[in-house]
């Protein structure tokens, strides 16, 4: 056999593999966050429009947990937001909230798994939600265990709620930061007690969180986008490390160092400014919008070679960096492919042939922009390769003359432990194949993805030894992959 055909045999069986699971080409955020303390506002529906503007982060449940000083009030559901509320959420009253949206990575896609999680212990009412993943959950988990602890959920949340039942301090405060310091991992976490909110960032801010104030009150978030939808302004990011204590009593947040150690540098995620985080969010001090459209510059510039007739994007998560390319190419931005908005979560697939097809549910072609070009085609990422043949394939079937493919991250070849889907490494095509490759496999005429050090030039507002990159170059800032290899196996479900 020949060596090209043996590639191609291999990715189609790996994407066979990945296809009979139903799942996507995309990376995917596991959940958003948003939290208030208000004296006279609304906090519950605020709390919606919080998380609606969050949905992007996780569309399997949602929940909402309210406080008015004595009894928590919660809401929760399997489902999108304007799925969850639909009966809107008058019956949450009091002064101070936390909401969730999820993706699992972690736990099983139940009803019991979906966050915030309750639970009463010695110091009254306890709400927690998380964004993130906790890497040594398991030998947590296990120890608690043999102390006797009792676990509803599986998952690695609720270690937290147990670590902070079984400390021996008084204050709220005092236990929420011995028991993150027990944990590692990427996490931003809200803690909601009886009358307080407190915010948590992990010490190398892996995961975003921002303050924001409302005209009667304070508010949290993943992101900033939440805040222009409720009428916050935003006040600044979390800090690595550090602790946010909300309550009625104080005009300013309590802010609290809780990590002793403080690492030599940050570790951003640097894929929320690729895909994760919406365009019009601001996050570590860094637009995401420009950052994008800086990675299509610095694309360009590194395919200088390539000579095309126009630029399209796959819509939308790469239409930024397509414009950015445009831009520096002087090549005209063209809306070559049309995406169909009123596509759900999931649809039926009976018959292999109709999955083959399934991109056109999605995506189609608009043949008067692409026949006879020679195009670029620029999307963010990609992580399996189960849909980039397919557009390419679109594309040439309506009149492409060529096609280019331009990724604006580098390959994905290394797994996220902070918080990412990114699955097995066996998924990930890019861990298996090079780059010529993956390009003959897509059958494009071409395929070039950024560098590492464009994509850090373009996040220009975080110094470049601050962003993580582990999934394009396995450098884990925590040796989280060590971390991992010494879990104790996981709970069946």
């Amino acid at each position: 056999m020949r060596r090209e055909d043996a590639v191609t045999e291999r990715a189609e069986n790996l994407q066979l593999a990945v296809c009979s699971e139903g799942r996507d080409d995309k990376l995917h955020e596991e959940c958003g966050v948003f939290g208030i303390v208000s004296r006279g506002g609304d906090v519950a529906l605020t709390t919606y429009w919080g998380l609606y503007a969050l949905q992007h982060r996780g569309q399997e449940s949602t929940g909402i947990v309210v406080t008015d000083g004595r009894t928590m009030h919660v809401k929760k559901g399997m489902g999108l937001v304007a799925e969850v509320y639909k009966d809107g959420v008058d019956e949450l009253k009091g002064f101070a909230a936390i909401g969730h949206v999820r993706y699992s990575t972690q736990g099983a896609s139940m009803p019991y798994n979906i966050q915030p999680l309750r639970v009463f212990f010695d110091g009254g009412n306890l709400a927690l939600s998380h964004n993130g993943n906790l890497t040594n959950a398991g030998a947590l988990r296990a120890n608690l265990a043999k102390e006797g602890a009792v676990f509803t959920t599986t998952v690695d949340t609720e270690v937290l709620l147990n670590l902070i039942a079984y400390s021996a301090h008084a204050a709220i405060e005092d236990r929420v930061a011995e028991a993150v310091s027990q944990i590692k991992g990427g996490f931003s976490m809200l803690f909601l007690t009886d009358n307080k909110l407190i915010a948590v960032r992990d010490p190398y801010g892996f995961r975003p969180l921002a303050l924001g104030r409302l005209d009667d009150g304070w508010c949290v978030a993943s992101e900033s986008c939440a805040f222009d939808l409720v009428g916050a302004e935003m006040v600044r990011d979390v800090l690595p490390g550090e602790m946010i204590v909300l309550d009625l009593d104080t005009e300013v947040p309590l802010s609290i160092m809780w990590a002793k150690k403080k690492p030599a540098h940050k570790a951003h995620c640097v894929f929320e400014y690729v895909y994760f985080a919406r365009n019009d969010s601001i996050i570590d001090g860094q637009s995401v919008y420009a950052s994008r459209i800086q990675m299509g510059r610095e694309l360009a510039k590194e395919t200088a070679h390539i000579k095309p007739d126009i630029v399209i994007s796959v819509p939308d998560s790469g239409t930024a960096a397509a414009i950015g390319y445009s831009q520096a190419a002087g090549v005209p931005f063209m809306e070559g492919l049309t995406k169909n908005r009123y596509i759900g979560r999931t649809f039926i697939q009976p018959t292999q042939r109709q999955r083959d097809n399934a991109v056109r549910l999605k995506l189609n072609p608009v043949r008067s922009v692409v026949a006879g070009k020679r195009v670029v085609m620029v999307d963010d990422s990609i992580v399996r390769g189960t849909t980039s043949g397919k557009i390419v394939k679109l594309l040439k079937e309506a009149g492409a003359k060529e096609v280019h493919v331009c990724i604006s991250s580098p390959p994905v070849t290394d797994s996220c432990y902070y918080g990412i889907d990114t699955s097995e490494r066996k998924e990930l095509i890019a861990a298996h194949y090079n780059v010529d490759e993956i390009c003959r496999f897509i059958g494009a005429d071409s395929l070039h993805y950024i560098s590492l050090d464009g994509m850090k030039r373009a996040v220009s507002a975080v110094w470049p030894q601050d962003l993580c990159c582990a999934c394009f170059n396995s450098h884990y800032p925590d040796e989280a992959d060590k971390v991992i290899d010494d879990e104790p196996a996981g709970i069946e479900e």
